[in-house]
């Protein structure tokens, strides 16, 4: 059986035409705009434009909209010739629904990405339901450029810094999304509807033809040269399709649609052949695929949660507590000696709250009752019934030995004990308990609002049920979780920490902050390491440190400037031998492309595509680097240092 295929369907409402695309497929699952889908909509057109029409509708199948062009045909495009006549086949077509000779209304039903945006820009006007939550142009964050047209037509009508937003901005900032009202607000929709009205307010709004101011263009040039300014500022020049997005914006200022359509063609000819093009589309089925598969997930039925408690009430618990809050929507009781650490943690949790429901992402009273559900105590009182407790405790394996042990006498056999451990052991927290086959490692990442990563940890007692209620919850939580060996720092904060030992060593050295930042930033990092640092805390990365060099010295050695930061000090040059920023960022690469054959050999995780997506979902990583292994293959760094491709690493036989 073959893949879907997006058809447009047409019926009649009077003498408006009401074409619907839908794939066949459940409800909610994107319409894709494939091949099959353009030659549909090229087979309807026609009857389109010879019939007696006073308007048209387009909408999608319940829940979509379009999820864009179909990426599965991007890597079967094996010529410049073929790139362009993919682009050109939906500039013709969508260009067709742009001139047909009566109004034309997009009625946004559900998520529209990419494509489904570019086809929506060629109608009159655009009306979205209340509830859609995904309106995107994401081409830049996979290393391409939108090519039906985007480029081109959002500038006239939103302006070119609203269009610089939607196209290189959001895109380049994890994929930022914009809801409804937040589309209204920037012009790209006319109305914001509710869901059971759109259809027919469309149809008024086809008749009624109102009126728009077209946006000015005049200010193009002086914002693009500060759009590229921050763009070089954080990307340091390592991905070249926001830069040919911001060429395509600017153009549109003087060039006809016409032209700019020729434009795009040729700028998605130049891209897609672009490692960081190819990089791009292999993260993103990691992170919109695979991993939402979830290899290694037990069969085994999960046992239900109906109310959490967390051991710990400091920053990372109150974060979670909100999580679990927001995404369970179950009772959540915190336990810490100090009662004044469990009441700055509640007042944590209402002030998240009722800020989620002033940026409209809660209702009032939502944000009330779920305040309510939550609860403090320095006793074990109310973890009686608790089905999941997570530990949030000071990272020292004796305190979260003793903080299980505590809760072995009070937790039901059916609750599940997990901890948040960056670095240590699950197997030896479990040692002492009667239970350990209940112990799982769910290691969250901070912020937790922000990162999608949850490494699960399963020890060698850990059992299929403990496992597929953590992965449950994972998924409940709209986390990602990526199935790890217990080894020290499991993936991301093994690989952090190997590169960190470089940087060190390097300012140990007297080599500068700034010149240990620029060496990581070149790759196109979001964020330096000096910052990074500053985020997690110098004591609590030093901590790290000596868990991973008592591991592995050799690799992980012990840093005077870590030691002295941990401390509250500042960098110590114990050696005069600084190197350049192109050597430090050479041997950045090359310990990287170490530590992860040595993950893969180990068995951490079952392939270097795990070591990827981990990267991307828990440290930011940019798809254009396709996590990193994929970045240290296509450059050579792997061969040189492994003497294959990462890809060909597997675990070595025990």
């Amino acid at each position: 059986m073959g893949e879907p295929v997006t058809q447009f369907h047409l019926d009649r409402r009077d003498s408006v035409a009401l074409v619907t695309m839908d794939d066949g497929t459940r409800a909610g699952r994107p319409n894709i705009l494939g091949r099959g889908a353009l030659e549909s909509l090229a087979r309807l057109l026609p009857e389109l434009e010879e019939s007696r029409f006073t308007a048209l509708v387009i909408t999608g199948k319940p829940g979509s909209f379009s999820g864009g062009a179909d990426l599965d045909e991007f890597p079967r495009i094996e010529t410049r010739e073929q790139a362009i006549e993919g682009s050109r086949a939906g500039h013709d077509l969508f260009a067709r629904v742009r001139k047909l000779p009566y109004p034309t209304v997009a009625a946004i039903n559900g998520g529209v990405l990419g494509g489904g945006v570019e086809l929506a820009l060629h109608c009159d006007y655009r009306v979205i339901a209340d509830e859609v939550r995904h309106v995107a142009s994401p081409e830049c964050l996979l290393g391409i450029v939108p090519a039906w047209g985007a480029t081109q037509l959002a500038p006239r009508l939103i302006g070119p810094e609203a269009a610089v937003k939607l196209m290189v901005t959001n895109p380049m900032r994890q994929n930022k999304m914009l809801n409804a009202e937040q589309a209204h607000e920037v012009g790209l929709v006319d109305r914001v509807i509710e869901l059971e009205r759109l259809i027919d307010e469309a149809i008024t709004i086809a008749l009624e033809q109102p009126t728009r101011d077209p946006a000015d263009l005049s200010a193009t040039s002086e914002l693009m040269a500060r759009a590229r300014s921050q763009l070089d500022d954080s990307l340091h020049g390592a991905a070249p399709a926001p830069y040919r997005a911001l060429d395509l914006i600017e153009g549109a200022q003087a060039w006809t649609i016409e032209e700019g359509y020729r434009a795009e063609e040729e700028a998605l000819a130049d891209l897609l052949f672009t490692p960081q093009a190819k990089a791009s589309l292999y993260a993103f089925d990691l992170v919109e695929r695979r991993a939402r598969r979830g290899a290694g997930r037990p069969s085994a039925e999960p046992r239900t949660v109906a109310k959490v408690g967390i051991a710990g009430a400091g920053l990372m618990a109150a974060q979670l507590a909100t999580l679990f809050l927001r995404r369970l929507r179950t009772p959540v009781v915190l336990r810490d000696v100090d009662q004044a650490i469990v009441d700055r943690a509640l007042e944590t949790i209402r002030d998240e709250l009722a800020g989620a429901a002033a940026r409209g992402r809660l209702d009032h009273e939502q944000a009330l009752s779920l305040a309510a559900q939550a609860s403090g105590t320095t006793s074990y009182e109310g973890f009686e019934q608790c089905d999941f407790v997570i530990e949030a405790v000071f990272e020292e394996l004796d305190v979260k030995r003793q903080v299980f042990g505590e809760l072995e006498g009070v937790v039901t056999h059916e609750c599940l004990l997990a901890t948040n451990t960056s670095a240590l052991s699950v197997t030896a927290m479990g040692e002492t308990l009667e239970h350990p086959e209940r112990l799982v490692g769910m290691h969250f990442f901070n912020p937790v609002a922000v990162l999608p990563l949850v490494e699960l940890v399963r020890t060698p007692q850990t059992d299929d049920v403990s496992l597929a209620t953590a992965w449950a919850v994972t998924a409940k939580l709209r986390k990602t979780g990526v199935l790890v060996r217990d080894a020290p720092g499991f993936v991301v904060n093994r690989l952090l920490g190997r590169q960190g030992s470089v940087l060190t060593q390097a300012l140990d050295r007297g080599n500068t902050v700034e010149e240990t930042d620029e060496a990581v930033l070149r790759l196109g990092l979001p964020m330096a390491p000096s910052v990074l640092l500053q985020l997690v805390g110098p004591k609590v990365a030093n901590h790290v440190r000596h868990q991973l060099h008592d591991a592995w010295p050799d690799r992980f050695p012990l840093s005077a400037t870590l030691e002295s930061l941990a401390q509250g000090g500042e960098p110590v040059v114990v050696e005069d031998a600084p190197r350049t920023v192109d050597e430090l960022h050479e041997a950045v690469l090359e310990a990287l492309a170490d530590e992860a054959r040595h993950i893969l050999e180990e068995g951490v995780v079952a392939e270097a595509a795990d070591v990827d997506t981990c990267l991307l979902l828990g440290a930011g990583f940019p798809f254009w680097l396709g996590g990193i292994t994929k970045h240290l293959d296509q450059t050579g760094v792997s061969q040189r240092v492994v003497g294959r491709p990462l890809a060909e690493v597997k675990a070595a036989a025990s």
